[in-house]
């Protein structure tokens, strides 16, 4: 016997009983995001690593650590996407989608990080990407966070807190990531592994560090709120005046900072404390450099990513996804002659009542096993075609949940027959969510 082929480590399957609240997950997200006027996009999951090293940037984990990058037959550097900002901004820049225009899009698809898999963070994990581009005050910044929190609304996930800071301008940042070298520098002996290798690169994301021997260093380190130009201290403010008034509530945290180059000013994350360590089920900010950098014309966006596998196990904990959904009607089948009859007959009914589910016995199977067969499925109602019924030009009804006997109906009437003892038993889907 051949040996098993293994999943690759950290790429998970969604299995049939679990894509329940997957999809529940999405159709919630789907149509809040068209109330709130965004479109959806579609991007490729490979890109040119130029993309992601010019837009995340060179010193980043990410593209450092991080990123599945290979070769093509072509001899072309190719990456499969760590994330979808840059992507979508390639999509609009190479479509000619700028220009003065604005756009709120967002995208729904798998990303790709080569991290330590742990729960909730996987190699292949699946993000809702939400994009606003062309609007550079913070009414937008307000409007995408109240967004979200009207999507935890909706989904019954509570205790989720908002974390919110401004990293000024690059101009500004640079004079504040000067100031920070210099006292980590004079602190390097304190410093963890990775903490000495961002401080030459990505010194910034040292304050991110969740190492316990790094607090103390990180609690004395200055504030980048400090180093704010004006302009960026009045946008943030008016964000959170908007917030407030708005109803949603807020912490700011001065040390978050973001993993990505491209962020500045406004910077936001929706935590939980169910999910260890990584804690982020939403994060986002400004980009307002990067369309620039990319080679399109200069336009201020914002932006925030949803970690699905996340999101969907708070959904399941808080007892918020939908039961099974399974067939109205299971239909059994007795007899050579209904063997042949018993597709013609289900495939009509779909077509007179495709609100109806139906699921046709299929692999035979004798009566008992049949009936077995209808009861796991969680149809209410069996539906009966035998030899015996059909020379009479009938098919039988058994209600599956229910004590009433078993009746029957004439073919040519079918279809309201059904409908008679479906009233009468119940559907299968009405239920509500557990």
């Amino acid at each position: 016997m051949a040996d098993q082929i293994q999943p690759v480590s950290g790429m998970n399957d969604v299995l049939p009983f679990e894509v329940g609240a997957w999809q529940h997950f999405e159709a919630c997200t789907s149509e809040l995001l068209t109330a709130y006027g965004y479109e959806e996009i579609r991007v490729p999951i490979v890109e040119h690593t130029e993309l992601f090293r010019r837009a995340i940037g060179e010193h980043t984990d990410v593209v450092g650590k991080e990123m599945y990058t290979f070769e093509d037959r072509g001899g072309d550097s190719l990456t499969l996407r760590p994330e979808a900002t840059a992507g979508i901004v390639r999509a609009l820049i190479s479509n000619g989608l700028l220009r003065g225009q604005r756009h709120k899009l967002w995208c729904l698809g798998p990303m790709f990080r080569h991290e330590k898999p742990q729960a909730g963070r996987y190699r292949q994990f699946w993000q809702v990407d939400v994009e606003a581009v062309g609007c550079p005050g913070p009414d937008v910044d307000a409007e995408l966070i109240a967004l979200s929190a009207r999507l935890w609304q909706r989904l019954g996930i509570a205790g989720l807190k908002l974390q919110i800071n401004s990293l000024g301008t690059p101009e500004s940042r640079r004079e504040y990531r000067s100031r920070l070298v210099e006292y980590l520098r004079a602190r390097e002996s304190q410093l963890d592994a990775d903490s000495q290798r961002r401080l030459t690169g990505n010194p910034l994301r040292v304050l991110d560090s969740k190492a316990p021997q790094m607090q103390e260093v990180i609690r004395g380190a200055p504030l980048l709120t400090e180093y704010l130009d004006a302009e960026s201290r009045a946008h943030f403010e008016a964000l959170c005046s908007m917030l407030r008034s708005a109803g949603v509530s807020y912490e700011i945290n001065p040390r978050l900072v973001r993993g990505l180059d491209y962020y500045n000013r406004t910077v936001f994350e929706w935590i939980t404390a169910s999910t260890g360590a990584q804690n982020a089920v939403c994060s986002g900010g400004r980009y307002d450099g990067l369309i620039a950098q990319l080679g399109g014309d200069a336009t201020p966006a914002i932006g925030f990513a949803m970690g699905v596998e996340r999101l969907v196990a708070l959904l399941v904990a808080a007892g918020r996804t939908p039961l099974p959904t399974g067939p109205d009607v299971y239909v059994v089948v007795s007899g050579a002659h209904a063997a042949e009859r018993a597709l013609e007959l289900v495939e009509r009914l779909r077509s007179e009542r495709p609100t109806v589910r139906f699921e046709l016995n299929v692999g035979e199977g004798n009566f008992k096993a049949q009936f077995r067969r209808a009861d796991k499925s969680g149809a209410r109602l069996a539906l009966i075609v035998g030899d015996d019924e059909l020379a009479r030009g009938v098919v039988a009804m058994k209600p599956l949940r229910e004590t009433s006997g078993q009746s029957e109906c004439p073919i040519a009437q079918l279809a309201s027959g059904l409908d008679a003892a479906l009233a009468a038993v119940g559907r299968a889907g009405d239920v509500p969510l557990v």
